[in-house]
């Protein structure tokens, strides 16, 4: 039994889905399938039930879920004390958006619990790169929204948010229940510099062409509704400020919260990193 192979049950009993799992693992299928039938095979007992409803944990496998975590909880913090023990232990993370999100706020707590030796960087990037300055070298890992240029990176999904329109609490669409895109053609929206991502900008702007003053920060995008009447879009769940509301998209696909670093990087702090986040976003 290897610790990759726990990971891949793991992953499995998380999601209770073979391809969301296979597609958090950044694999195919059918060999997280014949690993974790090999995984079976060698505790002798049926750890999941597969039918076409889906698949759930059976009693051997809900206690195999918990043991699986706590040993691999163990070897991510024996690997960070021995990187440790090798030298100063820091990881700096980049952020993007909001640092107030709940998922954030639980995964520092999390983190400063199981890891109180790393010293923790953290640079707070523009709406300007996706990505939170990996691809210079600037941070090891990043917490920031998809879609961009996945390109030379691991992407693991931590959570996904409904969309919805920033208006002004005294634009004519504010009191809708909820709003499509089409509804908002014709209107100016703030919109990013020349540049940016092409596949973030796309999103963000509806996948249409906009004009309307361009923004690089989560406050910029909101004073220029509030002062100019623009509209754009922001993740729901968020406060807005006073005169300000923001309205449920129906035809928008969600946003995507994930950690994402670069794949070929040794540092040992990052694997644990991955599966605090994992843990403190599933709440």
């Amino acid at each position: 039994m290897e610790l990759r192979t726990l990971r891949y049950f793991v992953a499995v009993a998380e999601e209770l889905h073979f391809g969301r799992a296979a597609a958090r693992l950044h694999m195919s299928q059918p060999p997280l399938s014949r690993a974790i039938k090999q995984l079976e095979t060698g505790f002798g007992a049926t750890l999941l039930h597969r039918s076409a409803a889906g698949v759930t944990l059976t009693p051997a496998g809900a206690l195999l879920l918990d043991e699986a975590r706590s040993l691999l909880d163990q070897a991510d913090r024996l690997r960070a004390r021995v990187a440790a023990a090798a030298g100063p232990a820091a990881i700096t993370i980049g952020l993007l958006g909001d640092g107030t999100d709940l998922g954030a706020v639980r995964l520092a707590n999390a983190y400063r619990e199981r890891n109180p030796g790393v010293e923790v960087r953290i640079r707070d990037a523009d709406l300007t790169d996706p990505t939170c300055g990996l691809h210079a070298g600037l941070v090891d890992i990043a917490l920031t929204r998809a879609p961009f240029d996945e390109t030379g990176l691991t992407v693991h999904q931590l959570r996904a948010d409904p969309v919805g329109a920033v208006l002004r609490t005294d634009d004519p669409l504010a009191g809708r229940a909820h709003l499509e895109l089409a509804d908002l053609s014709g209107r100016r929206w703030f919109r990013f510099p020349d540049g940016t991502d092409p596949l973030w900008w796309s999103y963000w702007n509806g996948g249409e062409l906009r004009e309307g003053p361009v923004v690089r920060a989560v406050q910029e995008c909101r004073q220029a509704v509030l002062w100019n009447g623009t509209v754009g879009l922001t993740p729901l769940g968020h406060d807005m400020p006073e005169g300000l509301t923001a309205v449920p998209l129906v035809d928008m696909a969600p946003s995507r919260v994930v950690a994402v670093w670069n794949e070929r990087d040794p540092n040992p702090l990052i694997p644990s990193f991955v599966r605090i986040a994992t843990g403190a976003y599933r709440r």
